[in-house]
């Protein structure tokens, strides 16, 4: 009678032995309130698709991620194409589950360089402009942005740049005057075209982002489960009503990921060293 009680009081008190809990990194992208409630409907479907409690673990920086994730304190991070090579390239239990699609169906996105369309800038030549940038890790920041400069006749070494962290404060930067151009991720900047925001150049297509598991920390089954439960998903059919409270950036389905999408991305790096800070 005692070990029926206990075993009783065992399972109204314990929670199944499978479970435990997972720990998601959002990149910093747009302010911390934009960020959690796009993601919060994705991980409460998480949760019930896994058995497993999803929290939050919400970082400033792209380089406090990767620091977390090399320490085994994230299980799942959501990166851009160059935070992931650079993870990559220093922890190779970083494995690519899923590419989230763009809102054109796609899993490709691309990076801009926008200024105020009243300003009447050419990128032919400049010199000695002002550049808002995102992040030395974000591939639409310093990568991007001086790779479409290169392509004009100029270079972010002939022109005066800064980091502001993240994409929509690059965007706000520029529609107040602050900056003559910013880099950043098409699509958020099309989000300020009503402001006066115009797109002077975009980049070739980048895999698009990838929600990237940790195989130290995730076992093989549950890195297929979360790959599963994200592909599995019918954003044009039977779960259409529910991606609809999703982000704008995960509502659009995914496809499976893998290491090898990102050779355009290590080419476009060739080796060059990002600089942390910039140069005024």
């Amino acid at each position: 009678m005692r070990f029926a009680l206990i075993v009783l009081m065992f399972v109204l008190t314990c929670q199944p032995l499978h479970a435990r809990t997972l720990v998601l990194a959002p990149l910093p992208m747009e302010s911390r309130e934009t960020v959690l409630k796009q993601f919060m409907p994705m991980v409460s479907y998480l949760r019930q698709r896994l058995g497993h409690e999803v929290v939050f673990d919400y970082s400033d920086s792209y380089a406090e991620i990767l620091a977390k994730f090399r320490q085994g304190r994230i299980d799942l991070a959501y990166l851009g194409p160059l935070p992931y090579v650079s993870l990559k390239s220093v922890c190779s239990e970083a494995t690519p589950l899923v590419h989230f699609r763009e809102a054109s169906g796609e899993p490709l996105y691309t990076c801009a360089i926008v200024a105020l369309a009243d300003k009447g800038l050419s990128l032919e030549g400049m010199e000695d402009r002002k550049v808002a940038l995102t992040q030395p890790l974000s591939t639409c920041g310093f990568l991007s942005t001086n790779g479409l400069l290169r392509e004009r006749g100029s270079a972010l070494s002939r022109n005066l740049y800064r980091y502001l962290d993240k994409h929509d404060e690059v965007a706000k930067a520029v529609v107040r005057g602050e900056f003559d151009l910013g880099g950043l991720k098409t699509a958020i900047g099309r989000k300020y075209e009503h402001l006066g925001i115009t797109i002077l150049a975009e980049s070739a297509p980048m895999p698009s982002f990838a929600l990237v598991g940790n195989a130290a920390t995730l076992s093989p089954e549950e890195r297929d489960a979360i790959r599963q439960a994200l592909t599995g998903l019918d954003p044009d059919g039977k779960d259409k009503a529910m991606l609809s409270s999703w982000g704008e950036n995960l509502r659009h389905g995914s496809v499976p990921a893998d290491d090898a999408d990102y050779a355009p991305v290590r080419e476009l790096l060739g080796g060059e060293s990002i600089p942390e800070g910039g140069n005024f």
